[in-house]
């Protein structure tokens, strides 16, 4: 009898001292960061000789205060280049570390990639939106190209 009530009264205590974090969050807040580490660790940047790299994108991706991170690929062929933060309020895209545009806007976008745990790899959602279902993207091909010195074209006039 008194263990039951000693039990009851520390589990009330313990109770009311408790001043972590609230269990309820915003739908919207829903982070995909746990999916990008494992993207980058186990797809992205795998292996040996990726480890300084990757070991450079996962801190960046620690600091990040973004609960929604993007992938720039090089291509189709899913070749890291960047990791963006994509805020879903305002459908902003801006770079966080690695090599490509400082943003991308909607134009810029090629194709919008999924990333599967399980599988380890990256498949092409048939969208056009950016959302925050998006892990990756890719940007058209012409905007990859090596930036020319402004010298105005002469045209044959």
């Amino acid at each position: 009898r008194d263990w039951d009530n000693g039990s009851t009264a520390s589990s009330i205590t313990s109770m009311a001292e408790y001043t972590g974090p609230k269990l309820f969050k915003e739908p919207s807040a829903k982070s995909n960061k746990p999916i990008i580490h494992n993207a980058i660790s186990h797809c992205c940047l795998a292996g040996k000789v990726n480890e300084p790299q990757k070991n450079q994108i996962l801190e960046e991706l620690e600091k990040c205060e973004s609960n929604h991170l993007m992938i720039l690929f090089r291509d189709g062929g899913c070749q890291f280049r960047a990791l963006y933060t994509y805020f879903p309020d305002t459908e902003e895209i801006h770079k966080l570390t690695g090599t490509g545009p400082k943003s991308i806007s909607k134009k810029m976008i090629d194709k919008l990639y999924k990333y599967s745990s399980d599988r380890k790899q990256f498949t092409v959602i048939p969208a056009k939106t950016v959302s925050v279902s998006v892990d990756a993207l890719t940007i058209h091909n012409h905007l990859w190209q090596a930036k020319r010195s402004a010298v105005p074209k002469k045209t044959g006039k």
